[in-house]
């Protein structure tokens, strides 16, 4: 009974620490965005920034209550059958929220997450994971969040992560 009562404590605790965030909106949404990078501008539906170096175009839809982060990576006409696997495979392993995309003779980094259920952690998270399997593009293929593995490209992608969770506390 002891253990039935822990539970469930736990679990409403979760619960309402979930509820107490607000659901993202645009407004809410360009308040982390100029937090993670104080010279981002507003740009039609959405957002450019950069994140360590790396051009990041965040664009939302409330009507379809979508976003979409992205990172153009190169054009698609170099693309070989093998890196279209290994992008396949990261997909399905290492690319964590984020994913590797064709569109419109671009391969893309991207996030994409309904906008009203969207968390804080979960856009911060996201946005890191983006710019990461941007940058690893033809080497690790990797999100940065969780490595398979005993080497250093781990610590050196995860901290990215880590810090835009860090400039995100306060919001």
């Amino acid at each position: 009974m002891i253990r039935f009562a822990l539970i469930w404590v736990l679990m409403a605790g979760h619960a309402l620490a979930q509820e107490a965030e607000p659901p993202m909106t645009y407004e809410r949404l360009g308040k982390i965005i100029f937090a993670l990078d104080p010279d981002a501008e507003p740009q039609g539906p959405g957002f450019t920034m950069t994140i360590s170096d790396v051009p990041v175009l965040v664009v939302t839809d409330v009507h379809a209550d979508r976003m979409r982060a992205m990172v153009a990576i190169s054009g698609t006409s170099e693309l070989s059958a093998e890196d279209l696997q290994r992008m396949m495979q990261a997909n399905f392993d290492s690319t964590l929220d984020a994913r590797y995309a064709i569109a419109n003779g671009t391969l893309w980094a991207v996030f994409i997450h309904p906008l009203s259920r969207l968390n804080k952690d979960q856009l911060i998270s996201g946005l890191a994971q983006t710019v990461n399997i941007a940058l690893t593009y033809g080497t690790l293929y990797s999100g940065g969040a969780a490595e398979f593995g005993g080497g250093d490209s781990h610590d050196l992608q995860r901290e990215l992560i880590d810090d835009l969770l860090k400039k995100g506390e306060d919001i």
